[in-house]
């Protein structure tokens, strides 16, 4: 998967700018604050459906803009191998009302759109993967889930429409008003929904573990455990939301089931996973970005876009090279930004193509061996 263009208007302090990657590694310099991470922020909310800074109108849409827009354009290899090809994206986004499109064709979810394009993203926020809060573990699992399975979209949706009724009912206090259909139907998407994702983090561990040996060989063996949402080895879905019911009447809200998960990290020789340094917490978490890629590569058959934000203060020069050599040795297309070229480059001669912002403007820099 490689993105060929991308556009953007109206976007954080950009009126309007393009840019026209290559394959490989593309580097983005420019001084703090000139814009650079923006367009990575483009590619994310592409993507996700946020930035990887929040919501759109927690500050993307330009001061005084009605709305934001962001086209991309990529190529993806075409259905039963051979020949790739081309797609296209666009979003018109006000912060409130969006409305997109997939090659040529409106889309009614954000979902749909999202669930095109694939990037992953490591940037200064990343470790909390690692060290914050439950909602940004699942979401990660979710994310890989949805482009590599497609019966787990449905089911989220169909789960997510259920937790939203039983949480009305729970509000009004009307339990006779099909409290257990709900319940019922909840548990008949949360229980796939577990599996599903118990399965996957179980893949990802295999590949997890060697990226952790090889930029973090300090923290030894890796262990992943996936933590349900309720009691599942001792009782099923339907039975905790009925055990639960009287306490979530008090309280007015599900306390039970997927919407509840989390899953850990846990190195057998040390303390906790509160014993990581916030630079072993980077690592981690980097690491559990690019193996999250390579089981959508191996599973799609194709990498998907990869962006790195701040490389150079976010890793030393040896972990940067680290890095840097994995991507090259994959088929991997990578953004990097940084107010200068990072180090780690230097020791990885592949070609990179540059370009600099400055004054709200992309300038291309000739492509060279670093």
């Amino acid at each position: 998967m490689q993105i060929t263009r991308l556009d953007l208007r109206r976007f954080r302090r950009f009126d309007e700018i393009s840019l026209a990657p290559a394959p490989g590694i593309n580097l983005i310099t420019g001084a703090n604050g000139a814009g650079k991470t923006s367009l990575l922020e483009a590619m994310h909310l592409m993507a996700y459906g946020r930035s990887f800074r929040g919501r759109v109108r927690d500050g993307l849409l330009q001061a005084g803009a009605e709305a934001l827009e962001v086209f991309v354009e990529w190529r993806e290899p075409a259905a039963g191998g051979g020949e790739t090809r081309l797609r296209r994206a666009g979003l018109r986004h006000s912060g409130q009302d969006w409305v997109g499109r997939l090659d040529g064709s409106n889309v009614s979810q954000l979902g749909d759109l999202c669930a095109a394009l694939a990037v992953v993203s490591f940037e200064p926020g990343s470790h909390a993967l690692i060290t914050g809060g439950a909602e940004t573990r699942r979401r990660y699992l979710d994310w890989g889930l949805f482009h590599v399975e497609h019966e787990f979209m449905p089911l989220w949706r169909r789960y997510a429409r259920a937790l939203k009724q039983r949480n009305a009912l729970l509000k009004s206090r009307r339990i006779g008003d099909g409290l257990d259909a709900w319940e019922r139907e909840l548990a008949e998407a949360g229980e796939p929904i577990s599996r599903r994702r118990q399965l996957y983090l179980e893949d990802l561990r295999g590949l997890l573990a060697p990226l952790l040996a090889g930029l973090a060989p300090a923290l030894g063996e890796v262990e992943l455990e996936y933590l349900p949402g309720w009691r599942r080895e001792a009782v099923s879905l339907e039975d905790a939301l009925l055990l639960a019911r009287d306490r979530d009447l008090q309280s007015g809200h599900t306390s039970v089931g997927p919407h509840r998960a989390d899953w850990r990290i846990h190195f057998p020789t040390l303390p906790g996973r509160e014993a990581l340094s916030r630079g072993q917490a980077k690592l981690t978490a980097l690491s559990a970005v690019l193996a999250q890629a390579a089981h959508h590569a191996a599973s799609r058959g194709s990498w998907p876009v990869i962006v790195l934000d701040d490389l150079g203060s976010e890793l030393d020069r040896e972990h940067q090279a680290r890095v840097l050599s994995r991507l090259v040795g994959s088929d991997a297309q990578a953004f990097i930004t940084g107010t200068e070229s990072p180090p780690g480059l230097q020791k990885v001669q592949v070609p990179v193509t540059r370009f600099h912002v400055e004054h709200g403007a992309l300038v291309p820099i000739e492509t060279r061996q670093t």
